[in-house]
């Protein structure tokens, strides 16, 4: 059993790393949230860099340190960039952290889901209709025989996807975060649940969004478990934070940027989070 002081310590250094470094981590990512994402990402001490075009895609693989891809809004070329990426990733042996955002609609974006089976990505982020959604996509147990995703929104509650996270962590060898209103996050063998956030956060677009791309620059300088929770937990805190003296959903987006870029190492550190063995 990992002990919460090593973790804690961990998350210590994965914020002062990522300060220190300024790493780049790439994104394929959703059109909608598409400044969000890179505002979080240097927000907490990373560089961003947002990717359309296949060659940029091999190019920003193999430059970058890490890469996010979400599925949120599918355009035509990412049947070409997608698979370039992820292939390029798997061969440079950098982390790859995806949202299967709107899994289900359409064939393009079931098809490129189904391709990254394969390619076992590091750390999986969505809420938890979309968790269990992938799992019964690539026929892993799930505990649900269907999830009931509307839209970007989930229906299912986060404990219901608990066995679908687990499954997928088993999988791929890496951790999966199920985002809600309490997070869980697992690596296969933990179970973690961490507190606090906002409910301003489901009246905002993109902090599901953003919070792949912070993963994603933790994911530089420590483990995809560490990277989840870290990400995780400086969200949690900075939403808490920057709800206290906001006036609407608005005010709380700029605020919440200045809360990510102000939190110290010590305090995301601090943020409750409990711990249990799978």
């Amino acid at each position: 059993m990992i002990s919460k002081e090593c973790i804690q310590k961990q998350i210590i250094e994965a914020i002062t790393n990522v300060k220190k470094k300024n790493p780049m981590a790439a994104s394929i990512t959703n059109t909608v949230t598409i400044n969000f994402v890179a505002n979080a990402q240097l927000a907490v001490g990373g560089s961003a860099a947002m990717i359309y075009l296949p060659d940029e895609a091999e190019a920003l693989a193999k430059a970058g340190n890490a890469m996010y891809i979400n599925f949120g809004t599918l355009l035509p070329v990412y049947e070409e960039s997608i698979p370039l990426a992820v292939k390029t990733l798997h061969d440079q042996k950098k982390p790859l952290i995806i949202d299967p955002v709107g899994i289900g609609a359409g064939s393009l974006r079931k098809k490129l889901l189904n391709l990254l089976k394969n390619y076992k990505p590091d750390v999986i982020r969505g809420n938890a209709s979309e968790i269990i959604a992938l799992a019964n996509l690539w026929g892993l147990p799930s505990g649900v025989a269907r999830s009931g995703i509307r839209g970007v929104d989930s229906t299912d509650e986060v404990i219901s996807a608990k066995q679908a996270a687990i499954s997928l962590s088993k999988w791929t060898g890496g951790t999966v975060t199920v985002s809600g209103e309490i997070d869980l996050i697992t690596d296969g063998s933990h179970i973690i649940f961490s507190y606090g956030g906002s409910p301003f956060f489901k009246i905002i677009t993109g902090s599901g969004c953003s919070l792949g791309g912070v993963i994603a620059i933790y994911a530089t300088v420590s483990s995809p478990l560490i990277a989840a929770l870290t990400a995780v937990s400086i969200y949690n805190l900075a939403g808490k934070r920057a709800e206290r003296s906001i006036h609407g959903p608005g005010h709380f987006q700029v605020q919440f940027l200045d809360e990510l870029y102000k939190a110290t190492a010590e305090d995301v550190a601090a943020n409750l989070f409990t711990i249990e063995e799978i």
